[in-house]
């Protein structure tokens, strides 16, 4: 798959490419070849065990549905998984236009709905018309509201000396506070249990105080509230060193039970070895040759300083897929093998979004569902444990 004579043929073609002034791609298209018939100047094949993919089937039951209400849906990670675990969507709720889309689009049965969580009282009319009563005893809430304000990657983008670089946390004057409004729902609704999720940085922000205040305000009311679960996806069947933040609590005194985590992180290697023909959303990025020429040269696991791209090491999980801002796309990482960013498709199998999930939009709000998601499989291991206790 790697042999001398590719990898010197890459070299040439791109080396012609910058000489003639030609268009990488168009050089490509000329000679009937494409990105992936491009090699780096190295590889290292003989220093990893390779480790089966867990695709969300795996962790899929039967059985009578539990009824649920998503909040800050996105394009899904999340009720994937607990759809997979035996949950059942009365409706989700999500504003931004775009996400709605793909959800419908995937799943036309359930019932997206637009309305703002920060306006209480019409949040809690088109609960109370949704769910067909003022309360939901049987039933579990589960949400993440946007991290951004407390997210460390978020910030990533800033210079450290300029205004931007600090989490502004919940002072953020859009998203901030939306943590709380998710918890007047909670409260008013009174489910059996519920999920909250966020980045660990939620635990940080106003040394604690903010986090405290929220646990006081849910055991006020009758909840009995785990402490904060840091999860890295990688020891959950999610090839992707990704950290995620979960409250989970419920009306009784059970105490909740967190899934067994794995000894071995998951490696990324068995989502390359995938064949993407045909695949929806796998349309890859058209490199200068200048870029190809410097990406060539990286071994597995170091950075484009230029590009600001990652080459991934089929060794190791993935990096955090980035979701970027909300009016732009994630930052894609390197493909181990070709030197080329990924496509959406090879993101979201590192997402451990099934391939026939499809995200609409341009390509670059399609990074941005992605990046933005939980894993559906690690999301369908949590949902079980909730299931265990609390159902």
């Amino acid at each position: 798959m790697f042999n001398k004579k590719q990898i010197e043929w890459s070299q040439k073609i791109v080396a012609q490419s910058i000489k003639e002034g030609m268009h990488l791609s168009e050089l490509l298209r000329v000679k009937n070849k494409t990105y992936d018939d491009l090699r780096y100047a190295s590889y290292d094949l003989s220093s990893y065990e390779k480790q089966s993919y867990r695709s969300l089937d795996d962790f899929r039951v039967s059985g009578a549905e539990i009824p649920t209400v998503s909040f800050f849906s996105g394009a899904g990670g999340l009720d994937l998984g607990f759809e997979a675990a035996g949950f059942g969507h009365q409706a989700l709720y999500e504003k931004i236009p775009l996400f709605c889309e793909t959800l419908r689009h995937n799943r036309p049965a359930w019932k997206v709905l637009d309305n703002d969580v920060s306006v209480k009282d019409e949040m809690i009319g088109s609960l109370k018309s949704a769910i067909g009563s003022t309360k939901f005893s049987d039933g579990l809430f589960v949400g993440g509201p946007p991290c951004q304000p407390f997210s460390i990657a978020s910030n990533q983008r800033f210079s450290k000396s300029g205004e931007n670089f600090k989490r502004v946390g919940f002072s953020h004057e859009t998203n901030g506070n939306l943590l709380f409004d998710y918890i007047d729902l909670i409260i008013h609704f009174k489910p059996k249990a519920f999920l909250i999720e966020n980045v660990p940085g939620l635990k940080e922000i106003d040394d604690g105080a903010q986090l405290m205040k929220a646990y006081g305000l849910l055991e006020a009311a009758g909840y009995s509230v785990n402490n904060p679960l840091l999860v890295t996806a990688d020891k959950y069947q999610v090839p992707q060193n990704r950290k995620r933040l979960f409250i989970i609590g419920g009306r009784s005194k059970k105490v909740f039970v967190p899934p067994a985590s794995t000894v071995r992180s998951l490696s990324c290697a068995s989502v390359f070895d995938m064949a993407t023909i045909e695949c929806e959303n796998h349309i890859t990025r058209e490199h200068s040759a200048e870029s190809v020429f410097r990406y060539m040269a990286l071994p597995y696991g170091t950075r484009d300083q230029l590009g600001r791209v990652d080459r991934l090491d089929p060794s190791r999980p993935s990096k955090t897929i980035i979701a970027g801002g909300t009016k732009g796309g994630g930052r894609s990482h390197l493909h181990p093998y070709f030197p080329r960013t990924l496509s959406v498709r090879e993101s979201a199998r590192l997402q451990t979004f099934p391939d026939d999930y499809t995200f609409t939009g341009p390509v670059a709000r399609q990074f941005t569902q992605v990046g933005n998601a939980v894993p559906p499989v690690l999301a369908a291991q949590l949902a079980a444990s909730i299931r265990d206790c609390y159902f």
